[in-house]
């Protein structure tokens, strides 16, 4: 996109003659509105002119199908002579109370020891390190939820996680969702487990508990580095930063310093003093000050940068990360940054993209991938794994349903488990569901609220079951395009027992008030009591003083009788749903 006194300015002609080559062509413009390139081109055409359209340095859907991670994608059209090493870029996660903050402390600690000036703060939400000359980029996030969202947006900034287990505690939950996190992102995993100096320490049981995940220390005979250490006492730390750098030189870590840059928002905030700010993990290229940048839907011109010491730099070369001043807007966690030619191509390619995203707004979000379309896509050949999260009540149901799902699919498509757990869905599972375009099936559990919003919001298929075979049915049927529709339950409103009415030959009768939303004659009902279902059924009757209604809607008082249930007590929950087959 550009206005038209740009391109007039761009043709060196007047303003005048390109309107009047769009009115010709049945464009009525002014001198500032904006036109796009299809119709640019035809006017320079008619002037005499050919055009040749400015292509991104990155493509705008980075999260592309395949196996290649982002930084390849960036350097895949790279000359390989242009190609130089760069630091590994790596993320720490693990168990709460497992000692990441105090080994990232004490990495912290082993540089400044080394001889760095100034120390190492955590000011811009990733730092570097230094070890035998060669520098490693730790990124400082909060956890494999903030990994995995940043996935999601199409930001693979990892080359490298390293899973914190700590000794005497074992493999937990969240040690658990940190394996299936970094698998499902594809990056090479480093065990360090810690606290090897507590009384209680077994490294074996541990190192056990991960071969029955799939990860087989290396002096077990595995692939897996796995490093014994105390973040506490400071040991083994030089260990743990010599294997990264080993793990970073076998994956050949490469990017071209000498062409303009393309990275990562790490994270951004809004200075009072300063305006909007952004901390950068540069990617490939070098970025300097002064630079015109386009980042997501934010344009600007980079007036300073400040390093992990918080001094001011003129450049950032791959693997670097700093904080950017000069945009005109505080970007979002995982937004690409590209360098243009000038500020204006920066503000024509925002306009373009603010557009085209309130268009995009407008329509329904289109699901990633769901059980009602993967045969489609199979004969697509737009899917070869059908990725799926499972969460259960039981550990004891988990594994029955592995087995008999993972023995459907065939050549063509496999099925493949990226997570399980128990528990009822959440939004990390959800994250993950969008950054790895997997269906999140539940067993005998719900959704939370917040889980339930995002998945709707980012259009994540989400199914519940309490029979195991009609799960397995379900999936193979998917596979084989014969899925039936798929059916919802929609709560229509919840009402609160006041009061409990005993009716000869009519039962007992809950005197109630709708808290919410309305409720209904003929609708089904649960009983909850202190949050757990004690009773499922229809609603025979609802009454309004001596009359009966078809419906009560919130703030009213009402009579309500279920089929087949008499022991309602005060303070009961009864929460009214329909049946809703989803399109």
């Amino acid at each position: 996109m550009l206005t038209v006194r740009d391109l007039a300015e761009k043709l060196s002609v007047s303003p005048i003659d390109v309107i009047k080559e769009l009115m010709a062509n049945g464009i009525m413009a002014n001198i500032n509105q904006q036109i796009d390139y299809d119709t640019a081109s035809i006017v320079a055409g008619e002037l005499g002119f050919e055009t040749v359209e400015e292509k991104l340095l990155v493509v705008e859907d980075v999260q592309a199908a395949g196996t290649t991670t982002m930084w390849q994608r960036i350097c895949e059209n790279e000359r390989p002579e242009n190609m130089k090493p760069r630091p590994p870029v790596v993320t720490v996660m693990g168990h709460v109370d497992h000692g990441k903050t105090s080994l990232l402390d004490a990495i912290r600690q082993t540089d400044v020891a080394a001889g760095e000036v100034g120390g190492i703060t955590q000011r811009i939400g990733a730092y570097q390190v230094e070890i035998q000359g060669k520098k490693i980029t730790f990124l400082d996030t909060p956890g494999h939820e903030a990994f995995t969202a940043m996935r999601a947006r199409g930001a693979q900034a990892t080359d490298l996680a390293i899973l914190v287990v700590a000794a005497d505690d074992g493999v937990m939950p969240q040690t658990r969702e940190a394996i299936d996190h970094a698998r499902a992102a594809k990056v090479p995993i480093i065990v360090a487990m810690n606290k090897m100096d507590r009384i209680g320490a077994n490294p074996d049981h541990v190192k056990q508990q991960l071969a029955d995940l799939g990860l087989q220390c290396d002096d077990w005979g595995g692939d897996v580095i796995c490093v014994p250490l105390s973040a506490k006492r400071k040991q083994g730390i030089d260990e743990l930063l010599e294997n990264i750098l080993l793990v970073a030189e076998v994956n050949n870590l490469r990017a071209n310093p000498d062409c303009p840059a393309v990275g990562t928002v790490i994270e951004g905030q809004l200075d009072k003093s300063r305006g909007p700010m952004a901390t950068i993990l540069v990617q490939n290229g070098t970025l300097r000050v002064g630079d015109a940048v386009i980042v997501g839907r934010v344009s600007g011109r980079i007036r300073a940068m400040l390093n992990d010491k918080g001094k001011t730099v003129k450049e950032a070369p791959p693997s670097a990360p700093v904080k950017i001043l000069g945009l005109s807007d505080v970007p979002k966690a995982g937004d690409i940054l590209e360098v243009v030619a000038d500020e204006q191509v920066a503000r024509s390619i925002v306009s373009r993209r603010t557009a085209d995203a309130r268009e995009a707004s407008v329509q329904k979000p289109s699901r990633p991938v769901s059980l009602d379309d993967v045969f489609a896509q199979i004969q697509a050949g737009k899917v070869r794994e059908l990725n799926l999260i499972l969460k259960a009540d039981v550990q004891g149901s988990i594994e029955p349903i592995q087995n008999s799902v993972e023995r459907l699919g065939e050549e063509n498509i496999k099925v493949k488990f990226i997570h399980v757990g128990t528990g009822n869905v959440n939004e990390s599972d959800v994250a993950l569901a969008v950054a790895s375009g997997a269906i999140v099936l539940g067993f005998t559990v719900d959704a939370d609220s917040a889980a339930r919003r995002m998945a709707d919001t980012e259009g994540v298929d989400i199914r519940f079951y309490n029979i195991i075979y009609k799960l397995v049915e379900d999936v193979d049927k998917a596979l084989k395009g014969m899925l039936e529709p798929k059916f919802e339950d929609v709560v229509m409103g919840h009402a609160q027992v006041r009061a409990v009415f005993r009716i000869p030959r009519k039962g007992t009768v809950a005197g109630s008030q709708v808290s919410d939303g309305k409720i209904a004659r003929g609708a089904t009902v649960r009983v909850l009591r202190g949050g757990t279902k004690v009773f499922e059924g229809k609603a025979t009757s609802l009454k309004r003083f001596q009359e009966d209604v078809m419906e009560v809607n919130t703030g009213f008082e009402c009579g309500v009788g279920l089929d087949g249930f008499n022991d309602f007590e005060e303070g009961d929950v009864l929460e009214f749903y329909k049946r809703e087959r989803v399109s």
